[in-house]
């Protein structure tokens, strides 16, 4: 299974916002649309990723608020990414090695999407529940041996 197949499912909806807005700005979408991080975009670059983690960090650092700081200097300005060809048992593994919940979809320098490891853990179990019915299924019409001795 493929990056593609989870975003064909998921949809390509994103939030963005840009280096020189206030993570106040960034928290309210992230708030209003119930989603866990924001990507980073600069003149149509993907330059970072906003999540709560990196909120939370500038909300500790700032003495309990964001006050007026900018996006540009909480995002993680590095982030991991992957193509919508990368294999899924990849993104697992790069996702687990960073720590990372959040992973922008690149097609070259376009921008096709965001997984986070709960698409990635639904996508998982959907395929592992439908193999279980499969093999069910196959258990259950089992044919039958004939008797070959007479």
């Amino acid at each position: 299974m493929k990056v593609s197949d989870i975003l064909r499912v998921k949809g390509g909806t994103l939030y963005t916002v840009t280096p020189d807005e206030p993570v106040a700005k960034a928290v309210d979408i992230m708030a209003e649309k119930d989603i866990g991080s924001l990507v980073v975009i600069d003149h149509g670059d993907l330059v970072g990723v906003l999540t709560f983690r990196e909120v939370i960090q500038a909300i500790v650092r700032n003495g309990g608020s964001v006050g007026t700081t900018l996006v540009r200097t909480v995002m993680d300005g590095a982030p991991l990414t992957c193509t919508l060809e990368t294999e899924l048992d990849e993104v697992r593994r790069m996702m687990l090695d960073r720590h990372a919940r959040y992973m922008p979809v690149m097609d070259r320098r376009m921008l096709m999407g965001v997984i986070s490891l709960y698409d990635v853990a639904k996508t998982v179990v959907d395929s592992q529940n439908f193999e279980n019915q499969m093999l069910k299924a196959y258990i259950r019409d089992w044919p039958a041996e004939e008797n070959t001795a007479n």
